[in-house]
Order: structure tokens, then C-alpha cells, then sequence
């Protein structure tokens, strides 16, 4: 009887104990049976940083993201890369159409985006950027800008000055070109020494999109793109400035200016070109600065490159400087709550002025962000651009990232037909009209302009 009574007692005893023990935990607020887990939350982010040229870039951010996953262990980045080409013109056209695109993403700003920003695909990161303090610490917004909202954020800038091999130019006795009267005398006289004037790799169809929109800046002046882009009816492609524009860079290709056969070449065998001395001169972003002076460059090379902007209409004329905020990161307007949030701890620390400085030492590109740094660190070739920079008065955005989308697919589909001499100039300026008419056209009607599916995607 005694060890029954034993027994039921201390069960009596832990009965007590345990009911103390619920009503406390209780009390305080606490889960009596399991703590709340982390949500694990994946984030999908493509980039298109795969050329020589882009390799320090994605050292740098793939660098942020590790880290990242380090501090955030419920985070997992799944961080790819594609082809620009394919990833700007075809896949993120179809996902954004489908409404699939990927939580993260580089693209470029401007008129690219505006289709995605018009069917609410683009991520409004206006809050973000406010509550963070960041709107003020950026170089530019505008071409992120919508209806004073902001829909993505500008990684680096550029800037696209003409590159010239200054030993070759010494030799010959020339001196850098301050006119296109001036640049065609250089031409030459290098194509009698046997001497390629251009290195272009216009594999990828752009590059040469900037010899075209420097003829058409020169003879035009900056006004009159501006006016097109936005659909102004009494305005054509088809004038007697663009056609002189054109009519210049017929005569170059007739010359045998560019490298051959051109729409073949990419941006890094171009520039091998240039590097080994085969061609005198190189007209592209600073972007590419890194491969003067890489393993494939020859030694010193960086210190032969001189740099200056484009050449004028005339003595005097306007030496505008092509270039911007163009290359940045959106969103997916589709993240959910969890996925927001971690996508905006992972803005943060790529938006930092450590990795900032980071891409201006590194990667040799301009910080898109208000930062302090020493140019005399970066290389001979940096330090000019800066310096060209900061003495030029004006500057345009590139052409490709003001027209619209499906007016700048025909843009550059004639000049590369232009290269390989397929179509004339006049030829060239009516497809670009007829285009840009066909888009704004409907645009202005009630056809689905307006939609996900919309013209200009």
C-alpha cells in the first residue's frame, strides 16, 4: 500500500510540475511545442557577364553572392549566366510576355524596359530606394525612371570613346583626329601603310550601331533622335542629315575601313586585332578596357592607347560623348513576400560603395554610384576616359537604348547588312522608318500595344 501511495505521488508531483510549467511558458508568449522555423526562400538571378571582357564583373558580384548565402543561410542564389543577345532579344521577351521571367536579372534601362515597365512586369523599387538612402548616392536615374517611379538600378556606367594605337599614329606622322574631315585623312593614309583603320566585331550587331549614331549625332545634332523616339508624326529617319550620316559610313565600308569580314569577328577578336597593331583604331564602350592589357595583349600595350571622343562635323563642332547608366538589375514584379525581402538584402550589399570601388579597381568600369576613388590606380587607358569625361560638356545616350525595341531591331539588322554591303543607305533609312511608323502606329491604336503581348516586345 505505502509504495502504491509512493508511486501516484510523484506522478501527482510531475503533473503539477508540468501544468506550472505550460501556464509559464504560456504566460511569456512562448510555442510550447516547437520553435518557428526560417521559410527557405530560392532566388533565381541571370546575368549575362560570360565574355572575357565581363570576367571581372562576375568575379565581383559572384563574390557578393557567396558571401551573401553565408550571412542569409535560408537564402539559395541559383546565379546563371546567357548569352546577352539571347537573354535581352528572345528569352526575357518571352518570360516577361508569359509572365515567368526570373526573380533577378540584368538588363539595360531606357526604352528597353519601358514595354516591361508598361505591363507591370518591372518590380517598383521607388520604396526601396528611399528607405535605404540611395536615390542620392547614384551617378543617374533617368533611364530607370518612369512616371517618377524607379524600376531597376544602374550597376556601372560607360562611356564609348575612340581608341587609337598612338605608336602607329607617331610613325605615320598623324595626328589624332579632331574632325571627320580630319578622320578621313587618317583613313587614309592607313589604308595606303596597309593598316586596317577600324577593328570591328560586329558579331553581336551593336558595336556597329555606334559608328552610326556618332554620324548621326554629328550631322544631326542631339535633338532630333530625341523627337523620333517619341513618335513625333512630322518627323522621319528619312532626312537629309541621317542620309549624309549614312552616306559617311557607306564610304568607309567601301574603303575597306573596318576589318573584314566584320559581322563575323566578336568584340574580342576585334580587339585582338587592334592590340596586335593590325588596326590602328577601336570604336567601342569603355567596358573593354581590361583586354588592353590582359595576358593576350602585348606587354605595355595599355600604354600606347590614347583616347579621345569621336570626331566632330566641323572645328569646333560638338565632341559629345556616347555613354550612360545603362547596364543595371531588375525584379520580377511577381516575387512574393519572402522572396522580396531576401532579393532586397541582396541589393544591398551589391549597392555598396565596397563594391563600388570594387568594379572601378577590378573590373576598370565607371561606378554607377557617388564614390571616391584614385584613377591614377586603375591604368593609363581608365584614367583618359575619366578624364575625357570630365572635360566634355555634353553627352548622349547610345542609340540602341533610346529607340524602341522593335525599331532598334531593324537598326541594327540594316547596318549589318550595310557591312557586308547588302543594302544601301537610303535602302537602310526607309526600313528604319517604315518600322518606327508600323510601331507607333500601334501604339496609338487600341491593338494590344498596351499588354503583356504588346507591340515593341
Amino acid at each position: 500500500m505505502k509504495k502504491w501511495f509512493l508511486n501516484w505521488g510523484w506522478i501527482a508531483v510531475y503533473a503539477v510540475v508540468l501544468a506550472i510549467s505550460v501556464l509559464i511558458i504560456a504566460g511569456a508568449g512562448h510555442e510550447p511545442i516547437e520553435e518557428k522555423q526560417t521559410e527557405k526562400v530560392t532566388l533565381t538571378f541571370r546575368h549575362f557577364w560570360i565574355k572575357e571582357h565581363d570576367r571581372q564583373m562576375l568575379n565581383i558580384v559572384e563574390d557578393v553572392v557567396a558571401k551573401f548565402q553565408e550571412t542569409h543561410p535560408n537564402v539559395k542564389v541559383n546565379f546563371e549566366g546567357m548569352d546577352q543577345t539571347v537573354h535581352r532579344e528572345q528569352k526575357l521577351k518571352s518570360e516577361m510576355v508569359t509572365g515567368t521571367p526570373p526573380d533577378m536579372f540584368v538588363l539595360f534601362g531606357g526604352a528597353e524596359i519601358e514595354p516591361y515597365v508598361r505591363s507591370n512586369r518591372l518590380m517598383d523599387l521607388t520604396d526601396f530606394v528611399e528607405e535605404n538612402g540611395l536615390k542620392q548616392q547614384f551617378q543617374d536615374l533617368h533611364l530607370w525612371t518612369f512616371d517618377n517611379h524607379i524600376y531597376g538600378l544602374p550597376i556601372e556606367g560607360n562611356a564609348e570613346p575612340l581608341f587609337y594605337n598612338k605608336e602607329i599614329f607617331n610613325d605615320l606622322g598623324l595626328e589624332p583626329p579632331e574632325t571627320l574631315e580630319d578622320l578621313n585623312k587618317v583613313i587614309d593614309v592607313l589604308t595606303v601603310h596597309g593598316i586596317t583603320p577600324f577593328a570591328l566585331g560586329n558579331e553581336e550587331r551593336w558595336p556597329a550601331a555606334i559608328f552610326a549614331h556618332y554620324l548621326m549625332d554629328r550631322y544631326a545634332g542631339p535633338g532630333l533622335i530625341n523627337e523620333l523616339v517619341q513618335g513625333d508624326e512630322s518627323l522621319s529617319f528619312q532626312n537629309p542629315y541621317y542620309w549624309k550620316a549614312f552616306k559617311q559610313l557607306k564610304s568607309w565600308i567601301d574603303e575597306n575601313a573596318f576589318y573584314e569580314p566584320a559581322n563575323d569577328l566578336s568584340t574580342e577578336e576585334a580587339i585582338e586585332r587592334f592590340t596586335s597593331g593590325e588596326a590602328a583604331m577601336y570604336l567601342n564602350g569603355s567596358w573593354d578596357i581590361n583586354l588592353f592589357h590582359n595576358e593576350k595583349a602585348p606587354a605595355g600595350f595599355q600604354n600606347q592607347v590614347g583616347v579621345i571622343p569621336f570626331p566632330s562635323l566641323t572645328e569646333g563642332g560638338s565632341r559629345s560623348i556616347a555613354g550612360g547608366y545603362t547596364i543595371g538589375i531588375g525584379l520580377s514584379s511577381n516575387l512574393e513576400e519572402a522572396k522580396w525581402e531576401a532579393a532586397q538584402e541582396l541589393l544591398k550589399a551589391l549597392y555598396s560603395e565596397e563594391v563600388q570601388r570594387r568594379i572601378v579597381y577590378e573590373a576598370l568600369r565607371i561606378p554607377s554610384m557617388k564614390i571616391t576613388y584614385d584613377s591614377e590606380k586603375t591604368g593609363p587607358v581608365f584614367a583618359q576616359v575619366v578624364e575625357m569625361m570630365e572635360q566634355s560638356s555634353q553627352s548622349f545616350v547610345p542609340y540602341d537604348n533610346v529607340l524602341p525595341p522593335e525599331v532598334n531591331k531593324t537598326f541594327l539588322k540594316v547596318l549589318e547588312e550595310m557591312i557586308s554591303k547588302r543594302t544601301k543607305p537610303e535602302e537602310a533609312l526607309e526600313q528604319i522608318q517604315q518600322t518606327s511608323a508600323q510601331y507607333w502606329q500601334l501604339r496609338r491604336s487600341s491593338l494590344p500595344a498596351e499588354t503583356a503581348g504588346g507591340a515593341g516586345w
